[in-house]
């Protein structure tokens, strides 16, 4: 049986990558930051047909990643570890200038370094075992810029990251993979996303209609792509960064 870690794994595209490995009877641990949402989503993944492990950490904490290696001390060796948690694309003030340097050290703390420090500390048990997968949720911004420039920063950060780690042959020839999934603007219950379509509902569908599909996407799309990188069919699939966009974002 494979074991997941997902981080930021209570909602979103967390928990629909969650979801669906508890559909192929995966043992899944996630971490988030709200004990109820964790008990809720658990409940969700065990219905799945999976088994879940849930982990209470602030990936704003100094402590964040120790309190995950702690809470997985008795568990089996994770197999696949999905970089989910991150945010803070709309924190801070559109004018750079004015948003103050903490900010700033925020955002990249709760994407690139919560994801350096867990991809460095399961990636070496993933080779020792032979087998592993590693995947970290950017962003097109990431790629092509945009935004709020904190967020773009972390996000290629994380790609950077996992180009990095696919380059190392200890870790790849031991066959561990690590690749990067770069979402477009989704509807995700409980985010701006939704919020922006409850406050300014023509706004929002203006938004949608300049889409290239015509409408956001969804965190279950964003996990499928998740899914198929974790899988044994993707074994030649490694450094690369799979945008999932619908066509939003102008690069190749």
């Amino acid at each position: 049986m494979k074991h997941a870690l997902i981080t930021g794994g209570s909602h979103g595209i967390g928990l629909a990558t969650a979801l669906a490995f508890g559909g192929l009877g995966y043992r899944v641990t996630i971490t988030g930051r709200s004990q109820e949402r964790l008990v809720q989503a658990g409940a969700r993944i065990a219905a799945a047909g999976g088994m879940c492990l849930p982990i209470a950490a602030d990936a704003l904490t100094d402590t964040h990643s120790a309190v995950i290696m702690e809470g997985l001390r008795q568990s089996p060796g994770v197999d696949i570890l999905v970089n989910n948690v991150g945010g803070g694309g709309h924190w801070g003030e559109p004018l750079p200038g004015v948003t103050p340097w903490s900010t700033w050290q925020e955002v990249y703390w709760k994407n690139a370094r919560a994801a350096a420090e867990l991809t460095m500390a399961l990636a070496p048990q993933m080779a020792v075992r032979g087998w592993g997968r590693v995947v970290t949720v950017s962003s097109i911004h990431g790629k092509e810029a945009g935004g709020r420039p904190w967020i773009a920063m972390a996000k290629a950060a994380e790609i950077a990251l996992m180009k990095s780690f696919a380059q190392v042959p200890y870790f790849v020839r031991n066959k561990v993979t690590f690749n990067t999934v770069a979402p477009g603007a989704l509807m995700i219950p409980g985010t701006w996303s939704e919020e922006e379509a409850q406050l300014d509902p023509e706004g929002f569908d203006k938004r949608q209609a300049a889409l290239p599909l015509g409408r956001l996407g969804t965190a279950e799309e964003v996990a499928a792509v998740i899914a198929f990188l974790c899988s044994p069919q993707a074994s030649y699939v490694n450094g690369a960064c799979f945008v999932v966009d619908g066509g939003e974002s102008k690069i190749f």
